[in-house]
C-alpha cells in the first residue's frame, strides 16, 4: 500500500501545497429560486479534479440526487429508489461543475423550487479519499475493476446507470457482504456482488447484480489513507463501525478528529429503525440538543432527535434510539472531518456587523459559516448580551452580562444554518444591534463542552492547535460566574482568573480552575460538577493578539503586529476593578469619540467618550482613558482581532 505522505503528495494541489478537508469535501446549504436558479460556491474544484454532489431538500419529501463529473451534469441518480438514471441535461438539476463549485438550471422539487430549503454535499476526488469509476458489465462473476483511489477502499456504493437496481454498498464494517443504500435491509451476503471478495488498493471485485452483461455501472470509492493538513499528515476520514449498548450514555467513538459530517446504518434486523441517516455540522449536530437527519434511502423532509455529541476527537451517541444505538448490534458509520486550514486574513474568520432591525429578521452576511455569535443591542436593553454557538445553536443561549444558565432565548431564535453568514430573528422594529461572529479555526480560535467531576479533575480534548491564551469558561446547566482565564493574568499558574459577569478585580487563589493547558487540551480541576462550555483564544500573528499592557495615564501604543490596526477590541483591568470594554470597527475605531458597549453589563451605549484611537499596529489608549483603561500601574488584558 502506498504510504500516507505518498498518497498526501499525489493529492495535494497545484504548485505541491498540501490538500486541506476543505479542498475536497463540502456541505452547502441553499434556499431555492425558482426564477434564479442558485450557483453554489463552495471552493470545491468540481471541474478540474472531478467529484460527486448529492442534493436533498430539507424541506421537502423529495428524492435524494446524486450528480458526478464522469456520467456528467444533468445525470440523476436517486439513492432512495432503484431507477436508471435519469438524464435532464440542459433542463433541471446541475447544469455545470465549476472550479469552486456548481451551478444549478431550472425548478425541480428535487434540486430547486423556491419552495423549499436544501442541503448538497460535495466530494471531490483525492488520492486515499474519494475516487469514481464507471465500467461495462460481461456477466463474468469475479471481474476485477481497476480504480484510482490510491489505496483499498474502506466503503463502495455501486449503481446500475442503464436500469432499474439496488444500490450495492460495501463496508469493511461489514466483511465481504453487502448492504443496500436504498433500503433498510439488514446486510446480506455479498457473493452475489462482490464475490465473497475484500476490494485492494487497485481493484475491486465484482458479480452478478453489479455486472450485468451490457449493463452501464458507477462507483463511488470512498478511503481513509490520504493524510491533509499543513503537516501533509492528517486524516480526514473514518470508515469503521461500533457496537450499541441500548443507553442514552451510549459508545464513544474516536475518529482521531472532530467530524463536520456523519453516515450511520445499522447492520442487522434488531431492533426497530434501520435507515441509514447523515447529519453534519451545518444543518445542527447539538450537544444537549436535537440533531438534523435526512435519510439517503428515504425522500422524507429532514427531521431530528437527539442523538450524538461532538467530541474533539470524534463523537458520542447520546440515545437509546434504534436508528444509532440497539443493544448489541453493530452500526457501521463514515465519518469527515471539520475543516482545518488556519487562516490568512481575520476577515475570513472574524465579522462584526451593525445593524438596524427593519422587520422582524435580518440577514447578516459574514462571508463564513459562524461557528459563535455575539450580539448587543446598542440603543436598548431587552437584546440581552447574547452568545449562540455551533455546538448549542437554534435558542439556546448564554448571558455574558448574567450568571444564568443556558436559555431558551426564543425571543432572538438565531439561525446558524447558513454558510455565509446568520439570521437574526424575532427582533422589533427599530432596535440597533452590533454581532461579533466568528469561525472555528485552527491556531485562532475553538469551543468545547464537556461534563465535570466533582472529585476527578476533567482532562478536555480541543482543536485550537496550539496552547490556549484566553480561556472563557461558563457552565451551561447551573446559575454560575463566567470564568476568564488569561495567560497574563495567572500569578498562581493555571488558577488566576477574572470574571466576564462582573467588574471585580481577577483573583488569583482558585485551585478549581484549570491544573493544565496544553495544545490538545485543557485539564479542569476538581469540584467542577455540571456541564460547561469553553471559548479558547489564541495569538494568530497578523490576526489575532491576546496580550496584555500596563497603564500609565499617558498614550499607549498597543502593537499587536496588525498592518490594517484593530477590527475588534476587548480589555479589561485585571488587577483592579473595571468593566469589560468592546470595541469594533463597525461602530468606529476612530480619532475622536469612539461609541463602547461593556460585555459585563446591558446598559445602552456610549458615544460621547475618546478613550481609544486607531493605530495601524493594533490601537491606542488614549490619555483621557479612566482607570478602568488606562491608570499609572494598573495591569490590562486584551483580545484584539484585524
Amino acid at each position: 500500500m502506498p504510504s500516507n505522505k505518498l498518497l498526501q503528495a499525489a493529492a495535494g494541489s497545484a504548485g505541491g501545497d498540501n490538500l486541506f478537508v476543505e479542498d475536497v469535501f463540502s456541505t452547502y446549504l441553499y434556499q431555492g429560486n425558482s426564477s434564479s436558479p442558485p450557483t453554489i460556491t463552495n471552493n470545491i474544484d468540481l471541474s478540474n479534479e472531478g467529484g460527486l454532489v448529492w442534493i436533498k431538500a430539507r424541506t421537502g419529501s423529495t428524492n435524494h440526487v446524486l450528480t458526478d463529473t464522469v456520467r456528467g451534469a444533468g445525470k440523476e441518480l436517486s439513492s432512495d429508489v432503484n431507477w436508471a438514471e435519469q438524464n435532464y441535461t440542459g433542463t433541471y438539476g446541475i447544469n455545470s461543475f465549476n472550479n469552486n463549485g456548481f451551478s444549478l438550471i431550472g425548478a425541480n422539487a428535487p434540486t430547486n423550487t423556491s419552495a423549499y430549503t436544501y442541503t448538497s454535499w460535495s466530494f471531490r476526488k483525492a488520492k486515499g479519499f474519494f475516487d469514481i469509476v464507471t465500467y461495462t458489465g460481461n456477466g463474468v462473476a469475479g471481474r476485477n475493476i481497476s480504480h484510482a483511489l490510491g489505496s483499498s477502499p474502506k466503503m463502495m456504493i455501486v449503481k446500475r446507470t442503464d436500469s432499474t437496481s439496488s444500490w450495492w454498498t460495501w463496508h469493511v464494517g461489514i466483511g465481504t457482504n453487502y448492504i443496500l443504500l436504498n433500503s433498510s435491509n439488514p446486510q446480506a451476503g455479498g457473493g452475489i456482488v462482490w464475490n465473497n471478495t475484500a476490494p485492494t488498493s487497485t481493484v475491486f471485485t465484482v458479480a452478478d447484480d453489479a455486472n450485468t452483461n451490457g449493463g452501464t455501472f458507477v462507483a463511488y470509492l470512498f478511503g481513509v489513507d490520504a493524510s491533509f493538513g499543513e503537516g501533509g499528515d492528517e486524516q480526514i476520514c473514518k470508515i469503521d463501525s461500533y457496537t450499541g449498548n441500548g443507553n442514552n450514555t451510549g459508545p464513544i467513538i474516536n475518529c482521531g478528529f472532530e467530524p463536520q459530517w456523519i453516515l450511520v446504518k445499522k447492520t442487522s434486523a434488531t431492533g426497530g429503525n434501520k435507515s441509514w441517516i447523515i447529519v453534519d455540522v451545518m444543518r445542527g449536530i447539538i450537544t444537549g440538543g436535537d440533531d438534523a437527519f435526512l435519510t439517503p434511502n428515504e425522500n422524507s423532509a429532514e427531521f431530528d432527535f437527539n442523538a450524538f455529541s461532538l467530541t474533539a476527537t470524534g463523537f458520542q451517541v447520546i440515545t437509546s434510539n434504534d436508528y444509532v444505538n440497539t443493544n448489541g448490534v453493530s452500526y457501521i458509520y463514515m465519518a469527515i472531518r471539520r475543516p482545518m486550514k488556519t487562516p490568512t486574513a481575520g476577515t475570513e474568520v472574524f465579522d462584526p456587523d451593525a445593524y438596524t432591525a427593519t422587520s422582524n429578521s435580518e440577514t447578516v452576511t459574514t462571508g463564513f459559516p459562524v461557528d459563535l455569535f455575539l450580539g448587543l443591542q446598542r440603543n436598548g436593553t431587552a437584546y440581552k448580551n447574547v452568545v449562540f454557538d455551533r455546538l448549542r445553536t437554534g435558542t439556546v443561549g448564554l448571558n455574558t452580562a448574567s450568571t444564568d444558565d443556558d436559555e431558551n432565548y426564543a425571543q432572538y431564535a438565531l439561525s446558524l444554518d447558513n454558510n455565509t453568514g446568520f439570521t437574526d430573528n424575532n427582533l422589533t422594529s427599530g432596535q440597533q444591534i452590533i454581532s461579533y461572529a466568528f469561525k472555528r479555526a485552527s491556531k485562532f480560535f475553538d469551543m468545547v463542552t464537556w461534563t465535570g467531576s466533582t472529585s476527578n479533575s476533567t482532562a478536555v480534548n480541543h482543536n485550537l492547535t496550539v496552547i490556549p491564551e484566553l480561556a472563557i469558561r461558563k457552565r451551561r446547566d447551573a446559575n454560575q460566574n463566567w470564568y476568564v482565564w488569561h495567560k497574563d493574568w495567572s500569578a498562581n499558574g493555571y488558577n488566576g482568573n477574572i470574571t466576564l459577569n462582573s467588574n471585580s478585580e481577577g483573583y488569583n487563589n482558585d485551585s478549581a480552575f484549570y491544573s493544565a493547558l496544553t495544545n490538545t487540551q485543557i485539564t479542569q480541576g476538581v469540584n467542577n460538577t455540571g456541564t460547561f462550555i469553553c471559548y479558547l483564544f489564541a495569538t494568530l500573528a497578523g490576526i489575532s493578539k491576546v496580550g496584555s499592557y500596563s497603564g500609565t495615564g499617558s498614550a499607549i501604543n498597543v502593537d499587536c503586529g496588525f498592518s490594517n490596526g484593530a477590527r475588534f477590541i476587548l480589555i479589561k483591568r485585571a488587577n483592579g476593578s473595571g468593566d469589560w470594554y468592546v470595541y469594533d470597527s463597525a461602530r468606529g475605531i476612530v480619532a475622536g469619540n469612539d461609541p463602547y458597549l461593556l460585555l459585563n453589563s446591558t446598559a445602552v451605549e456610549v458615544t460621547n467618550t475618546d478613550y481609544i484611537d486607531p493605530l495601524a499596529s493594533g490601537f491606542t489608549v488614549t490619555s483621557s482613558a479612566p482607570a478602568s483603561l488606562n491608570a499609572s500601574g494598573g495591569t490590562y488584558i486584551f483580545l484584539a482581532i484585524a
